[in-house]
């Protein structure tokens, strides 16, 4: 996703600890510094020079507004930096007047991530700007990501609760840009435009309708959610992603063959045991792949994409079948060979605890172990669900409650979104 903004970090976070180093000085090249701080410089990047003219840092200019002096640069990480020009040299600020303009020609086509808004607004019922890639959240889990949450009863109260999801009338708002996909056992179950009616395709939903609306609106770019999962999976054995070695249940690592790019249930390896240690990775993500390679069929018109983030609940299963104890470690692995799998090295990663589990429970501290590992910072995120959680437990599914899957999407989505960066 090219139009990101650097979430909890600005420009006045950055210039002191260039300030810092010896005599004021840059003891290093310009690009040695920009790899310092920001991972490998983008191809288009320039040396820029702050207003004191002692400090340096390469990035590339994205935008640039005249009237305001406001201007947007790219991070190697591929997420975006907002700040006025009044912090750069007198040369710095005269190219931006000259080759500013071509620069904001040059990005008028880039995605934007707009701020979170205090309450979101009814969807405005306008299709999507197809000139631009599809951004595809990619969906997994197990039967709680599925979704049994009960629309009928939220229905009532929607107005009140939830108003983006019902119009003046009471009706249910559809989302024109917003595509709805889900995939159970690589079955096709629901191919439509995002509505609390029928988030599932069996008149239950998950949290992909908190979620959708949230992305639907801060985005400016048709959306996907493409969701591929069954229940009673377990992260530790039928999910135990291709990297992970002997970090599944009882030691056990990855028993799968099929390609990256093309996965697909081993038939020979299922055979000699019945089942296989990730063979459900296999197949969701398997699914998943093939429908993007048959893009336009689940969104319409649409000829490009780009998978911009992950989500996942799951954690049930994994106390009987799976492995607490590495539950961090394979969350790890999972992330990173979803990335590969689609082709997607900036995605953002975002899970949820389950909602009977407190921040002492073992599950949710492995989560957040993962999260908030140094290889994982500003990538991946935990959305805590015991306070949102109603209805009893996650393996109950919550006795149906609607407002828990409403909750909890909207929570993964805001997460999402602050992960992504907003732009504006």
């Amino acid at each position: 996703m090219a139009d990101r903004t650097f979430p909890n970090e600005s420009y006045f976070a950055i210039i002191p600890i260039l300030s810092t180093m010896k005599n004021n000085r840059l003891p290093f090249t310009a690009t040695a510094v920009a790899f310092l701080f920001f991972g490998n410089v983008t191809a288009q990047a320039r040396t820029w020079t702050s207003s004191d003219g002692v400090r340096t840092f390469e990035v590339e200019l994205k935008t640039y507004v005249p009237e305001k002096g406001a201007l947007t640069v790219i991070l190697a990480s591929g997420k975006s930096l907002s700040f006025t020009e009044d912090k750069l040299s007198a040369a710095d600020i005269a190219f931006l007047k000259e080759q500013g303009k071509v620069s904001a020609d040059k990005a008028a086509g880039a995605i934007n991530v707009k701020a979170l808004p205090d309450v979101l607004p009814d969807p405005d019922g306008k299709e999507a700007d197809m000139s631009k890639p599809v951004q595809v959240f990619i969906m997994m889990g197990q039967s709680n990501m599925l979704g049994f949450g009960n629309p009928g009863p939220l229905k009532g109260g929607a107005a009140q609760t939830y108003p983006y999801l019902v119009d003046d009338a009471g009706n249910w708002n559809v989302r024109k840009d917003v595509r709805n996909v889900f995939f159970c056992m690589a079955q096709l179950k629901y191919n439509d435009w995002l509505t609390a009616a029928n988030g599932n395709g069996s008149g239950k939903f998950g949290p992909e309708i908190g979620i959708g609306n949230y992305l639907g609106h801060t985005i400016d770019a048709p959306v996907m959610l493409l969701k591929s999962c069954v229940g009673n999976r377990a992260l530790g054995w039928d999910l135990l992603p291709p990297s992970a070695v002997g970090t599944g249940k009882d030691g056990k690592s990855y028993e799968g063959d099929s390609e990256s790019s093309n996965r697909k249930v081993s038939e020979a390896v299922k055979a000699k045991s019945g089942w296989y240690a990730g063979l459900q990775y296999d197949q969701d993500v398997g699914a998943a792949q093939n429908a993007l390679k048959e893009l336009a069929t689940y969104y319409p018109s649409a000829t490009k994409f780009e998978v911009a983030g992950f989500f996942w609940w799951q954690g049930n299963a994994e106390a009987g079948k799976g492995s607490i104890e590495n539950y961090d470690k394979n969350l790890a692995h999972l992330f990173n060979d979803l990335k590969k799998d689609f082709n997607s090295p900036n995605a953002k990663f975002v899970c949820a605890t389950l909602g009977e589990h407190d921040m002492n429970a073992p599950l949710t501290k492995k989560m957040f172990a993962f999260a908030e590992s140094p290889e994982f910072k500003g990538k991946a995120a935990v959305f805590f669900t015991q306070p949102v959680a109603n209805g009893g437990s996650s393996g109950s599914h919550y006795g149906g409650n609607p407002e828990t899957y409403m909750n909890v999407g909207e929570g993964m989505g805001k997460a999402m979104v602050e992960l992504l960066g907003a732009s504006e």
